[in-house]
């Protein structure tokens, strides 16, 4: 599945990128699992990638996964 790259001109890719860059600890709704707190380190268009807010190794998460991205700091 080819996928475009990301489009940076995007507000919600903006965005992202702020909290990457200010590594915001965030909360992730994800459909079929329970809330995820972490850091966001990465993103590319088919995933995010998540440091346990409790430390531990980068997950990824799906991007059609996602219900909500709240900011907690």
């Amino acid at each position: 599945m080819s996928q475009a790259p990301l489009d940076p001109s995007l507000p919600g890719i903006r965005l992202l990128q702020n909290w990457i860059r200010d590594q915001v600890t965030l909360s992730l709704d994800v459909v079929g699992l329970d809330r995820i707190e972490g850091r966001l380190v990465w993103q590319d268009p088919e995933f995010l990638a998540v440091e346990p807010a409790r430390g531990g190794q980068l997950f990824l998460v799906s991007r059609h996964q996602i219900a909500v991205i709240r900011p907690l700091g």
